[in-house]
């Protein structure tokens, strides 16, 4: 299943008692449209506030399905904040988060207030310097291990992320940073931006994020940027999963 969604009003895409999230509305979905408990799992788990212009999820189901007409019928009764672009057969084995091979996201800056991205893009009343940015951001490329860069108390077994992109885009009065990797470890890409946002206004030198990411501590680093900014983006899979 290929989606995306607004996270705005959403507490992740993880299904959690007592908070609504995207998981819950599109299993609550399936299971009105196919009358049985449908269980989807994610390629990833974006968190409160979160964007995803693309997700990915599979689900298994044992019947017959009209995809077609399944698709449109997910879309009439989701909220609008949700899209199901797309669900295609793949092998029985095929799972979105562990035969993902590589993710990216972006982080939108607005240089400024724009009523039509209130909720999908950062405001900087103030800008920072993006060529000491662009240089930090380029220093990731020199690492692997980025716990300094995960949130703590986490029961990951590895902080091993192999970046292969991590750069700027400007366009008119956005400023968009693109990161790319086969994973990546909670709020790391929030703590990275936040990070790049302190370099970015001096308070740190760009020579420092060699030693933020030496230190593996979260400590630190920098102070998490806001969710609303952050998007994912795109997904990748080995192409023989697909039927």
């Amino acid at each position: 299943m290929e989606l995306a969604y607004d996270g705005t009003k959403y507490h992740g895409w993880q299904k959690q008692p007592q908070s609504i999230s995207v998981q819950e509305v599109i299993e609550d979905g399936l299971k009105k449209m196919l009358r049985e408990n449908i269980r989807i799992q994610g390629a990833g788990r974006t968190d409160t506030g979160v964007h995803a212009a693309f997700m990915v999820a599979h689900f298994n189901y044992d019947g017959e399905l009209d995809l077609e007409h399944l698709i449109y019928r997910l879309n009439r009764w989701i909220p609008k904040d949700i899209a199901i672009y797309d669900i295609r057969p793949v092998q029985e084995t095929a799972h979105a988060r562990f035969h993902a091979t590589k993710r990216s996201y972006e982080y939108h800056f607005l240089l400024r207030p724009d009523p039509f991205q209130v909720n999908q893009a950062y405001v900087l009343f103030r800008k920072p310097d993006f060529k000491l940015m662009e240089q930090a951001a380029s220093i990731l490329l020199d690492y692997k291990d980025f716990e300094s860069f995960s949130r703590v108390n986490t029961d990951v077994k590895t902080f091993i992320c192999d970046l292969t992109e991590a750069r700027f885009e400007y366009k008119d009065h956005k400023v968009i940073f693109h990161i790319t990797a086969n994973r990546f470890l909670r709020n790391m890409v929030r703590a990275i931006v936040g990070t790049l946002l302190e370099i970015g206004y001096g308070k740190r030198t760009v020579e420092s994020m060699h030693d933020i990411i030496a230190s593996k501590d979260r400590g630190q680093a920098g102070a998490s940027a806001a969710a609303s900014g952050l998007f994912l983006t795109k997904i990748e899979y080995p192409k023989e999963l697909f039927l």
